[in-house]
């Protein structure tokens, strides 16, 4: 699969749709969540002028992090596809005989650990993003504030589906210590949708300039 950033949209849906296991919802979560990171950076690049002199830090500081969280959300959707890949890999490895279950075993569980590193990322992302787009939606040029809330909802999304393969892989957790840290990041995460939740209703409801 080439760089998700050279891709073109209907090539990727293509592959998104194909019988493969990989690209898949994890990868739809990364690409949320870049989304949402380019969102707030457009809001950044239109509120700028002597109307904003005041808050040209602010908003520069923010633009320039909302460009960071949009690299990091496309490097976590291509983690999350060469992640699956090879848990797709080792479900394939050959079960006949015992040392070949024992090897397949642990090859899927090493694969499945792995598969954890991107939603995790996802999910730290979108909670960076949630900062952002509270800081930004007081300062930020009216006209385009709605594009908040669609940043909001795109980083709800991604949430969401991030803890959604969080709590599938909560089985397979090699040790009591890494299950009770995965299920504290999918506990964590309904604080996150509310934050989430009241920008896009701060942003339909703006107060007045």
């Amino acid at each position: 699969m080439q760089h998700l950033g050279n891709e073109r949209v209907s090539s990727l849906l293509e592959q998104l749709a194909a019988r493969t296991p990989a690209p898949g919802g994890g990868t739809v979560a990364g690409l949320q969540a870049a989304f949402a990171g380019s969102l707030l950076s457009m809001v950044a690049g239109y509120s700028d002028g002597a109307k904003y002199a005041g808050v040209e830090p602010v908003i520069t500081r923010l633009a320039e992090q909302a460009s960071e969280l949009t690299d990091r959300a496309l490097a976590a959707a291509e983690d999350d596809a060469r992640t699956f890949a090879a848990v797709g890999a080792a479900y394939a490895l050959p079960s006949d005989g015992e040392v070949a279950k024992a090897e397949r075993k642990a090859a899927i569980n090493s694969a499945l650990a792995g598969a954890t590193t991107a939603p995790r990322a996802v999910i730290d992302i979108c909670a960076d993003l949630a900062a952002a787009a509270e800081e930004l939606l007081p300062v930020g040029n009216r006209s385009v504030i709605a594009d908040v809330a669609a940043a909001a909802a795109s980083a709800r999304a991604a949430a969401s589906i991030a803890r959604v393969n969080l709590e599938s892989n909560l089985a397979s957790a090699a040790t009591g210590n890494e299950r009770e840290s995965l299920q504290a990041i999918v506990d964590g995460v309904d604080r996150l949708l509310e934050r989430l939740d009241a920008v896009t209703e701060a942003a339909r409801n703006p107060v007045p300039a």
